[in-house]
């Protein structure tokens, strides 16, 4: 799907080489209806495609509907923790997924805009806005792939810092090493219950959908490092 985007920004051209008067913010606050965001970021940033921009939180106020998908590992990168909980709260819809396949703005359905280069662009990068009804078609079933198969990510997935806790971290090495849910609970001190509430939540930030799944995201991020024991 993402060639067949490509292909058709290319048979189409770069479209309008630069956003007019307002940039791209001038673009987002003549939403009516629908923003559509794809982002590769894992930063903060204001420039190029950025979430970090007060018209988004206007629009929302205003009615305008949000959905957002960003890579899962966004859900541990503590710069975006604060962001993405402000855009929850204020109602934005927000999914991630391993891989985001490209970087896009969608408004209204009808208008896309893109990193002028076409490729992963840097915050510095500049914008091409497309209104050529084949390149925002495509872009938006692009959108509507990834976003069925997307994990949800909740206000509540994100403390204001995404480091684990001594006793989340403990827990996750337990059952790594292969503790059940019983056994842990008896080295933790803690009710079943609560060793079951504290993995849905960890698999919720780490946007794994088993606990299998968690397992590499939670070493692909080093936090089994310390193994089993302290």
């Amino acid at each position: 799907m993402t060639a067949v985007l490509n292909a058709e920004r290319g048979r189409h051209g770069s479209g309008t080489p630069a956003i007019p008067g307002g940039g791209v913010d001038a673009v987002l606050a003549a939403a009516t209806f629908e923003v559509l965001v794809m982002s590769t970021q894992l930063v903060p940033a204001q420039g190029s495609l950025g979430l970090h921009r007060q018209v988004n939180y206007r629009n929302l106020r205003r009615g305008v509907r949000y959905r957002v998908l960003a890579p899962d590992r966004a859900r541990t990168a503590p710069a975006l923790g604060p962001q993405f909980t402000s855009l929850a709260g204020a109602g934005a819809a927000i999914r991630t997924v391993s891989e985001v396949p490209v970087n896009a703005l969608l408004v209204d359905r009808s208008v896309a805009v893109f990193p002028a280069d076409h490729a992963d662009a840097g915050p510095a990068a500049g914008l091409t806005v497309l209104r050529l009804p084949g390149v925002v078609a495509t872009t938006i079933e692009l959108f509507e792939l990834t976003w069925s198969t997307a994990a949800p990510l909740l206000a509540s997935d994100l403390p204001d810092t995404a480091e684990l806790d001594a006793r989340e971290r403990r827990l996750l090495s337990l059952l790594s090493v292969g503790f059940t849910d019983e056994a842990a609970a008896d080295e933790l001190d803690i009710s079943v219950r609560t060793v079951r509430r504290m993995v849905s939540a960890l698999m919720n930030r780490l946007g794994a959908r088993s606990r299998f799944m968690a397992g590499v995201k939670a070493a692909e991020r080093g936090w089994l490092a310390n193994g089993g024991r302290d």
